[in-house]
């Protein structure tokens, strides 16, 4: 309890304050007169009452806040990102149920290794375990969190940093891609689905001929369509970087055919009977792979199918890089296997290499016989 005392010593007379911060620490001011150590006490009264510890007793406001009060201005200042609504807000929701009163100064690493553990522990949807993707990018939004806090003068040293890394280790070297068989029988079951599920086929065929993302496609617009090319800009993909994909002649009859099939009612190019755009095709997709035999194969791979299409024809990684969007060439450099060309592509631009002096021409004929590995060379 705070209380006001006077003393009087050689010096003159003091009022003195007597109180306990927030921390049990007892500590005593002195004024001059009387009024200046009342309006002192009630402030510190005022502060104890209200919560604001750092307006008075000298304490961090990182000791203060908490992590809800940190999802607030992280939404203030992330809401517009592209990928908030369609899930950053799911995954902060499930981090306020666990963090949401905890201070961000009493969150440790042991308690982030702790709720990395029990997610992952946790099964997701259909009782399915729960993949180390979606455990790490709940990780990475509170690293994210964190990390702005500290920006912010929020928190001192994010506790990620007091030990190793949290992230598991993902396996994204998948590569499932079509045949030419699986891809006709593909076609032709969405097809038979026409009746439901009119946008089905379209919709897998220009995948297969752009290798544009799911995301992409179904917010795809007629006004992105010209001169021969799909234009997407840089607020519309996944990298932040626009690219312009070309339409080749299949790809502008396939517009052709879904423009003279909804008549132009939406801006949208894949849309339903009342113009709506898809937000989601996955049953139907789903639907169709089942009819054609198909498994163990997401919407996301005929994006792999169109990029290993294109190397196994000749194409340069170079040029799948541009037309996927990559923005490092190593994202490309998994279907570098797939050309058993572009290994003897390199080195044959060094034919015509000064070699030196002359060399000796040996017939193979005048070799040994024992020694046929001169005879397998070539």
């Amino acid at each position: 309890m705070a209380t006001i005392r006077k003393r009087t010593n050689r010096k003159g007379t003091v009022w003195q304050i007597d109180y306990y911060d927030p921390q049990g620490k007892r500590i005593m001011k002195c004024f001059p007169l009387k009024k200046d150590a009342e309006a002192y006490l009630g402030k510190v009264q005022a502060a104890k009452k209200e919560g604001r510890y750092h307006d008075v007793f000298d304490v961090k406001l990182e000791t203060q806040v908490t992590l809800n009060e940190l999802a607030k201005k992280y939404v203030e200042n992330f809401r517009t990102q592209r990928a908030f609504q369609s899930s950053k807000r799911y995954l902060l929701a499930k981090v306020q149920e666990h963090f949401g009163e905890k201070r961000l100064s009493q969150i440790t690493y042991l308690d982030l290794e702790t709720y990395r553990n029990k997610r992952k522990a946790t099964p997701a949807n259909g009782n399915k375990p729960r993949s180390d993707a979606s455990v790490n990018r709940e990780m990475a939004l509170i690293g994210h969190m964190l990390s702005k806090s500290v920006e912010w003068g929020l928190l001192e040293t994010s506790p990620f940093k007091k030990g190793k890394r949290l992230m598991f280790k993902e396996n994204n070297h998948r590569l499932r891609f079509l045949t030419e068989a699986e891809i006709e029988a593909l076609l032709t079951a969405s097809d038979d689905l026409k009746a439901h599920s009119p946008y089905l086929h379209p919709l897998v065929e220009t995948a297969l001929l752009t290798g544009m993302r799911r995301g992409e496609l179904l917010s795809l617009k007629w006004e992105q369509i010209r001169n021969g090319f799909i234009y997407l800009e840089a607020g519309m993909v996944k990298s932040g970087k626009g690219r312009q994909i070309p339409i080749n002649d299949r790809l502008a009859e396939v517009f052709r055919e879904v423009r003279r099939g909804n008549q132009l009612k939406s801006e949208f190019v894949f849309c339903d009977f009342q113009g709506r755009r898809f937000y989601a095709v996955k049953r139907s997709f789903t639907s169709a792979c089942r009819r054609a035999g198909i498994e163990d194969f997401r919407f996301h791979d005929l994006r792999h199918t169109f990029a290993s299409r294109l190397v196994m024809r000749g194409a340069s990684l170079k040029a799948v890089q541009e037309l996927l969007g990559h923005a490092d060439l190593k994202m490309t450099m998994r279907y570098a296997h797939l050309s058993h060309e572009h290994l003897r592509d390199s080195v044959n631009l060094l034919n015509d290499l000064p070699s030196g002096k002359q060399m000796v021409n040996i017939p193979l004929k005048s070799q040994k016989a024992s020694d046929p590995q001169v005879a397998n060379l070539l």
